[in-house]
């Protein structure tokens, strides 16, 4: 079973939809804006500690419903002509018998409070009601930067939910505006007046649809701009070591508290979400489509209305009384020259023009130069990033059969090596930090070898300072000979 469908009403009152559901619903919706406006949103003066007094909030509805008349007599409830203050009490009563409200006593009064968790429902749902069309502006910037604070260690777990969340909320847009064109163009009947289709296609189509959205994912806050970058900075997180556990122990930590098997698969399903934006291109193809239709369709309409549409009336009435008044002899002509039937005055066959194919995405084209710099900056990540295997090769080397090597005669000749030395030296931390997490953690980069601190102090490098160290080969113990060693 789902979650969400235990965890709702382990959290809301069984009851709280009720008002929603009865013939006030809008009555009852108008009430808890009003308090929540008022009273109990952020939006509000903060409550006393001990809530608002009883009567206060009696009062408050009281003076709402004042001028509303639009409460019908419902079965168990005040009739119509109570006075107002008997039904704001009912009305009040009604919402703290289904769990909106809540009261305690406080010395000789009674207090009126909101639950935490009904008070957020109740913003979620305004929330809802209030928002218009939604822009998907800066989308796809937050995602690649949210993305790239990541990579470079400056955000942990947090940053990636949130570039996932904006992920999986950019496709279902993307989706969601194609199903919202053919609603609407479903809404405006072709039967209704000139002034009215061009009032609604023009106010909720072309205003809130086409020129909100569509043009903002056509333009400069296309999808496809910065999906490259993207999805490679989703592929490096979710391949690098280091990268993965320093990601993997933040979601241990904090929403998975403490489950491993958890944690594993919230951050699987955030990648899952990431990579989701390779497949964006289905969603544009199929919103261009039902873009293409509903113009085609407003634009028959649109040409059929101005083509119907004559002042056939008074046309017809001018000539009646031009007959009425005028005399035979003084008659204008009223037909043209020539046959009233005739090849001539045949309408011409109308002639469609094909719309020529969108065009296709610019292919940029990239000079020796700028092939050369990437090459170039390839070349420098890749010296840059360190791998499990990349240092176990670098260990082998500088121990050269031997049974330790001290940080002191390490070679630190390219950047190579000093990154090397950099995680090196960041392993033996670990492994001397008292934790065993990471010192577990730290021991998927080290295979076969040891690292340890051999001092307290911070000593100057030539280019980094730290505490010295000494890398140690991890001894293999067997059943025949327990002294034999693991090569790294």
């Amino acid at each position: 079973m789902n979650p969400a469908s235990i965890a709702l009403f382990e959290r809301l009152p069984d009851k709280i939809f009720s008002p929603l559901g009865s013939l006030n619903r809008h009555g009852y919706w108008s009430v808890l804006c009003a308090l929540h406006r008022h009273r109990f949103g952020p939006d509000a003066p903060m409550p006393p500690s001990h809530g608002y007094l009883l009567r206060d909030i009696h009062k408050f509805i009281e003076e709402h419903i004042t001028y509303d008349d639009t409460w019908v007599e419902e079965e168990g409830e005040a009739p119509a002509d109570t006075p107002l203050n008997i039904r704001a009490i009912g009305i009040f009563n009604r919402l703290l018998d289904t769990g909106w409200f809540r009261t305690e006593r406080y010395g000789m009064e009674r207090t009126v409070s909101m639950r935490p968790t009904v008070s957020q429902f109740l913003s979620v749902l305004i929330s809802f009601a209030e928002t218009g069309p939604v822009f998907v502006s800066g989308k796809i910037r937050s995602i690649d930067a949210n993305l790239s604070l990541v990579a470079k260690g400056d955000a942990g777990g947090d940053g990636l939910r949130e570039a996932a969340e904006q992920a999986r909320h950019l496709l279902e847009h993307i989706r969601n505006t194609g199903t919202n064109v053919r609603d609407l163009m479903e809404s405006l009947d072709p039967n209704m007046s000139t002034a009215q289709y061009v009032r609604g296609f023009f106010r909720d189509y072309i205003e809130q649809v086409f020129i909100g959205d569509y043009r903002e994912l056509r333009t400069r806050e296309h999808p496809l701009s910065r999906r490259p970058q993207i999805l490679r900075s989703v592929e490096h997180l979710s391949t690098d070591i280091a990268e993965r556990a320093r990601l993997l122990a933040w979601y241990e930590q904090r929403p998975a508290a403490g489950d491993r098997k958890k944690a594993e698969l919230m951050f699987e399903r955030d990648l899952q979400r990431l990579f989701e934006l390779n497949r964006i291109d289905e969603y544009l193809d199929r919103l261009d489509d039902e873009i293409r239709r509903a113009n085609r369709k407003a634009i028959a309409v649109l040409d059929y209305h101005l083509r119907s549409v004559r002042p056939l009336d008074d046309l017809i009435r001018k000539a009646i009384s031009h007959l009425v008044s005028g005399a035979d002899g003084d008659m204008v002509p009223i037909f043209g020259p020539e046959g009233l039937m005739s090849g001539a005055r045949l309408t011409e066959p109308r002639i469609t023009a094909e719309r020529p194919p969108p065009a296709p995405l610019r292919q940029p084209t990239f000079s020796p130069y700028e092939m050369a710099r990437a090459r170039l900056m390839k070349r420098a990540r890749e010296a840059r990033s360190m791998t499990a295997p990349k240092l176990s090769a670098y260990v082998s080397r500088v121990l050269a059969g031997a049974s330790e090597a001290a940080s002191e005669t390490l070679p630190l000749e390219t950047i190579e090596q000093l990154r090397a030395y950099q995680v090196l030296q960041s392993v033996a931390m670990a492994m001397d930090s008292g934790s065993v997490r990471l010192a577990a953690d730290s021991r998927r980069l080290a295979h076969g070898f040891e690292v340890h601190a051999t001092g307290e102090e911070e000593l100057q490098h030539a280019y980094l300072s730290g505490r010295p160290f000494v890398i140690q080969r991890r001894p293999r113990r067997t059943a025949n000979n327990p002294n034999t060693s693991e090569q790294p």
